[in-house]
């Protein structure tokens, strides 16, 4: 089985249940709140893990109770932890998030140990990307460490897969170039594209745009729409089952690390996006971002 390499985030999330998120300059009564791990690295890597992909984790924790309940849930599901480095006088990062009752939610994050994922750690871990086949990848570290190890991994060979969250707008376009795969949902494709988009065609544009600036792949997801895929010679959309939504957290990460899973075992895109989108229609119908993540005995049909 080929290898992949996870390099991003981990946080601690704070998950506030409650009927409505406030609006501004509105106070609302939660119901409860829970600790649960997440961080857009740490989600993938955990799906990837726990969908049985072989896979392997560079990140930063603090040297505190959260920083080794990240690790150990890591490890749980067969993760390489070795590139996690803990980092003193510094907390582990941390998310807080109001999930309502629709199942959407609004999310804060504090960094804290997550902005140490500097060049320096991917240099003293290099020979996990060396070993590894595909890299994934988000905003959540420093975007000057993402763009390093994009150089890095291309001048390897290796598969490159962004998940550009939280989008970051005005990304110069020799970022794009070369990139395997992106997958924005719809507000982070129109961020990194500065256009507004309201139907299937302007999705379609935008995802084009993408590739004109050297993306060879693009997956759009669209939530209960399913995901668009574009590339150079195709523009194709993918219905995925409707059901009881109950959070969305992490939906996206278990997306693309079911992506990453499938490709590594030889799957052609297609059917990575169908085995993708079962991944992620599962995991909406639960709580949490880790927590919902489904094994692979379950989309196999098993318990």
């Amino acid at each position: 089985m080929k290898k992949i390499l996870v390099i991003g985030s981990l946080n601690l999330d704070y998950t506030i249940d409650l009927k409505a998120i406030p609006r501004p300059g509105e106070t609302v009564k939660g119901r409860t709140i829970s600790q649960i791990p997440g961080g857009k690295g740490a989600n993938q890597a955990y799906a990837c893990g726990k969908l049985g992909g072989a896979a392997a984790m560079i990140g930063c924790v603090g040297t505190d109770g959260a920083g080794r309940t990240l690790k150990e849930n890591l490890e749980s599901v067969g993760v390489d932890t070795s590139g996690i480095l803990e980092i003193e006088n510094s907390p582990s990062g941390q998310a807080y998030i109001a999930l309502e009752d629709t199942g959407e939610n609004s999310i804060i994050i504090i960094p804290g140990a997550n902005e140490y994922v500097t060049k320096e750690l991917i240099d003293k871990n290099r020979r996990l990307i060396e070993e590894c086949n595909y890299i994934l990848m988000q905003f959540e570290i420093p975007l000057d460490t993402v763009k390093y190890v994009k150089q890095l991994a291309r001048s390897m060979g290796k598969t490159v897969i962004v998940d550009p969250a939280p989008a970051v707008s005005d990304i110069e376009d020799y970022f794009w170039d070369g990139i395997d795969i992106i997958k924005p949902n719809e507000t982070e494709l129109e961020v990194i594209t500065g256009k507004k988009m309201d139907t299937k065609y302007d999705y379609i544009i935008g995802a084009r745009k993408m590739v004109d600036k050297g993306v060879k792949t693009v997956i759009v997801t669209l939530g209960k729409e399913g995901c668009l895929l574009v590339d150079k010679s195709q523009a194709q959309f993918f219905h995925t089952e409707d059901v009881d939504v109950v959070d969305t957290t992490a939906a996206g990460d278990c997306f693309t690390a079911a992506l990453a899973v499938a490709l590594s075992e030889g799957q052609d895109i297609s059917d990575a996006i169908n085995f993708a989108q079962k991944a992620s229609s599962i995991a909406v119908t639960r709580k949490g971002a880790q927590t919902s993540i489904p094994s692979r005995d379950e989309l196999n049909g098993g318990g």
